[in-house]
């Protein structure tokens, strides 16, 4: 939790980096009501500090135009968590340019204090991360941009590269990005195949903003439609299997981004399981694990992969 004092000091942070914020949007980043957001926005103004207000549906808080303050000090826990954020960037190796990670890391430690300095080398020293990194990274531009236009609503250009390799143009309306089982990815409507697709970040080219403007849909859900297409991406065996689980059990047991499950109508103790692969031997032993009864309806080289596994664990077995 923030101490009073703290919280203050961070309005007059967001207020100098945003521009312009909501006291909805202020009491969400600070944990607390609108109205302690409005007793904030009194002290500040009691220092002397000229905080405007707009009022009305889409009113906001701001500094007034040309007011500047010199960088405020970091705290240590401020500076522990720029600190993580940016080891946790180069080590799932979040973007191409790893000299602007080691830039950023020089720079907060040339404003610590000595002290605090030592203290987050030794975190940078001695801290490690079981986790994989990013698999693609897409260049910065390309990901600044494409952020732009899907907080803007703003329509995008792209020159684009498929799996295969083929080059293509596209007008897309952005709805939203997400990074996903090690890739970054964007979800939005594409005017070539007019329907909604998602694109890999490190796979476009080029992107350029252009003057139109969409409207999202309503409750877009960005992740699950990204899964979703991660789930189902073109590969030479489409795959449909009915479980005999109940479908949360199953998403209990699988990534989302592995299969696309839907509950069956007909009975509420089974679960219908699509998904492509390149490999029936490692689907094989996705399903087996999954320790439930199951009935596959395509294809039907899953089933022949099925009874081969069989065997050789029975092998295996009598080996043992």
């Amino acid at each position: 939790m923030y101490f009073p004092t703290t919280r203050v000091l961070t309005v007059l942070e967001l207020l100098q980096a945003r521009g312009r914020m909501s006291g909805a949007e202020l009491a969400a980043r600070l944990e607390v009501s609108p109205r302690t957001v409005r007793r904030y926005i009194t002290m500040l103004q009691d220092l002397g500090i000229p905080v405007e207000a707009e009022h009305g549906r889409y009113g906001a808080y701001f500094l007034r135009p040309g007011f500047r303050l010199p960088p405020l000090i970091f705290s240590d826990e401020e500076a522990l968590a720029l600190t993580l954020g940016l080891l946790l960037t180069r080590r799932l190796n979040l973007i191409g340019d790893q000299s602007a990670v080691e830039g950023a890391l020089a720079k907060i430690e040339r404003v610590l204090p000595g002290t605090l300095r030592e203290r987050l080398q030794a975190v940078q020293e001695t801290l490690l991360f079981d986790l994989p990194q990013a698999s693609q990274r897409p260049a910065a531009g390309v990901l600044l941009t494409v952020s732009h236009c899907t907080q803007q609503s703003q329509r995008l250009w792209l020159r684009y590269r498929s799996w295969g390799g083929a080059e293509s143009e596209r007008e897309v309306d952005p709805y939203g990005l997400a990074y996903c089982c090690g890739s970054w990815y964007l979800a939005g409507y594409c005017h070539l195949r007019q329907a909604l697709r998602v694109f890999r970040l490190d796979r476009i080219l080029l992107a350029e903003e252009r003057p139109a403007t969409f409207t999202r849909p309503v409750d877009f859900d960005c992740l699950g439609a990204i899964q979703h297409a991660i789930a189902l991406t073109p590969a030479p065996w489409q795959i449909e299997v009915v479980l005999e689980l109940p479908l949360f059990e199953v998403q209990q047991r699988l990534p989302p981004a592995l299969a696309v499950l839907e509950p069956l109508p007909e009975n509420e103790q089974t679960t219908l399981l699509r998904c492509s692969t390149h490999n029936l031997d490692w689907a094989a032993h996705v399903l087996v694990g999954l320790d439930c009864r199951l009935w596959v309806r395509h294809p039907p080289e899953l089933s022949t992969a099925l009874q081969a596994l069989a065997r050789r664990i029975s092998e295996q077995v009598a080996l043992a």
